[in-house]
């Protein structure tokens, strides 16, 4: 890979590490209630991506599935598992999405795996299981929950795109945005309370927050990323991508202030190997098992 394009991978990874806790902030601090901010990040994302609704998709109708699992369901689990979990264990625990992925493309698409990948898999969950377990009342995180729940909702998005006719990634995108945004409003409107108001009071730093979310991370950093992976193959990409992950803790210990423990060192060395040992090996009917959730969602 050349330098430009590594570096191109290097600010696309910041870019998704930095919504992680751009996105705590927003649902935790400034208390914006969860659903509704994903409502507006889509409703965003659907109008400045309106050109790209054309040409009409083929098939429509598992668009809009995909759509509800990667729009709806994964961004409204991931959003309300930030208001209750740190953003550094947060963004760990989200890379289950690749071994997730590879568990659905066995279930659904018949991958067999070897001896290395099933390693794999148990130690990315088992080292979420050591983030998430309060050892002093192994009581789990509530948040944490939310946030594996996300990871496998996008997961069973992704195999849903394996049988869809291929689109460009930013009509893929814009489709998505169309489709999410009104679920997610009605929810927001069932379940939460004084969405507006907070929203309104928040002020510049939650707009920016929305048009960085938007425009930052929807529209360049998934654009930039479905550039890099129409010029270098999946198993070269998906190690590359643990740099999300390593970006999200270190900057919710910068900005956040969240502390950094052994049990999550550890949790995050054990889990990340083993998503690590996945991507490195090649899953033949769904390539893009090692890359999780990203081609769906443009990263977190």
């Amino acid at each position: 890979m050349g330098f430009k394009d590594f570096l191109l991978l290097f600010t696309v990874c910041f870019v998704w590490g930095l919504n992680i806790v751009i996105t705590r902030w927003v649902v935790f601090d400034a208390a914006v209630p969860p659903i509704f901010f994903a409502a507006i990040r889509f409703f965003g994302v659907a109008l400045i991506l309106i050109p790209f609704l054309r040409p009409f998709p083929k098939d429509i109708k598992t668009l809009f599935l995909i759509s509800l699992f990667i729009g709806s369901g994964h961004f409204a689990l991931l959003f309300v598992g930030l208001a209750y979990a740190e953003a550094s264990a947060a963004a760990v625990v989200s890379q289950l999405a690749v071994p997730f992925s590879t568990l659905m493309s066995m279930a659904f698409l018949g991958e067999t795996i070897g001896w290395r990948r099933g390693i794999g898999i148990m130690l990315a969950f088992a080292g979420v299981l050591l983030i998430a377990i309060d050892p002093s009342s192994f009581s789990i995180s509530f948040g944490l929950l939310y946030i594996a729940a996300a990871a496998f909702i996008g997961s069973v998005g992704g195999i849903l795109m394996k049988r869809i006719s291929p689109i460009s990634a930013l009509q893929m995108q814009a489709w998505i945005g169309l489709f999410s945004f009104t679920p997610l409003f009605v929810f927001s409107g069932l379940f939460e309370q004084g969405q507006w108001n907070t929203y309104i009071i928040g002020g510049w730093p939650v707009w920016i927050s929305t048009i960085f979310a938007v425009i930052g991370v929807s529209v360049f950093g998934h654009g930039a990323f479905y550039h890099l992976i129409k010029k270098y193959d999946i198993s070269l990409l998906s190690p590359l991508t643990l740099m999300t992950p390593i970006w999200g803790v270190v900057l919710s210990i910068v900005f956040l202030k969240e502390a950094i423990t052994a049990q999550l060192i550890l949790g995050s060395v054990i889990s990340l190997g083993g998503v690590l040992v996945i991507a490195l090996r090649r899953n033949k009917t769904l390539p893009e098992a090692g890359m999780g959730k990203k081609l769906g969602s443009g990263g977190s």
